[in-house]
């Protein structure tokens, strides 16, 4: 599913008749969030109806109308990182409106390309089971292969990469804090964009173990997709990497 999200109409204060100039790139999983990722994931919350209001710990909350679904803008109070980056984006979803606890947790750092995340939240909206999965790892793995990209000859069934061995998905141990309702389980999906080796990563993404395969899946097939997507900004450190289509 592509995601219907437009770009932000960014001017020059000082020119406002000279709007920045928007490019439309490939590919996706390189291309940033074109820094407005909590207002594109914002704009996408409250389509879908879900209610937002602040916390006292100075985040923004968004719940779904059934209150089974949680999307937390936590970057002013991130108290752990992923890959080095600071966490942005908390997602979680529980099984009934009774209990305070949650089956699991998705973090997010900034960089992440909002189509992605846009596209995963659609599929969470919409599933009736949040907190139940009924696909396999292969899912999330065949979502990937159908768009072109590999997996890692040493781990088949849990890993894969792009082409250009920039961004990785694979189904690995997790960092003790990406934790859910299960703690006899650790191994959970991480996916990450390291545009040149050894130089700091461009995003982190982390699943904790209990997540629907089916929804990583689709957060996978999003990230993957070769179609060009819009930007004003492009990330710095994967510049090389992008494919300019055109530029309005």
């Amino acid at each position: 599913m592509e995601a219907p999200l437009h770009p932000p109409q960014s001017t020059d204060p000082a020119h406002p008749s000279s709007p920045d100039p928007m490019y439309w790139v490939t590919p996706r999983h390189l291309a940033g969030d074109d820094d407005a990722l909590a207002e594109r994931i914002g704009d996408t919350l409250t389509g879908l109806g879900w209610h937002m209001w602040p916390t006292v710990h100075d985040t923004l909350l968004y719940v779904s109308p059934d209150e089974l679904r949680g999307a937390e803008w936590v970057l002013a109070t991130s108290p752990f990182t992923l890959g080095g980056l600071r966490v942005a984006l908390r997602i979680s979803a529980r099984t009934d409106t009774d209990s305070a606890l949650v089956q699991w947790n998705a973090f997010f750092t900034t960089g992440v390309p909002p189509e992605a995340l846009h596209d995963f939240l659609v599929a969470l909206d919409a599933t009736a089971l949040p907190a139940v999965g009924f696909e396999t790892p292969e899912a999330v793995l065949t979502a990937l292969t159908a768009q072109g990209w590999l997996r890692d000859a040493d781990r088949p069934r849990s890993a894969a990469t792009d082409p250009g061995f920039a961004t990785h998905v694979s189904l690995e141990m997790l960092p003790d804090h990406i934790a859910d309702s299960d703690p006899r389980e650790n191994l959970g999906w991480q996916a990450w964009a390291e545009p040149t080796f050894g130089a700091p990563y461009l995003w982190c993404a982390s699943f904790s173990p209990s997540i629907p395969h089916e929804l990583v899946a689709h957060y996978a097939a999003s990230l993957a997709s070769p179609a060009p997507v819009a930007r004003y900004r492009l990330p710095q450190g994967a510049e090389q990497h992008l494919t300019i289509v055109h530029h309005d």
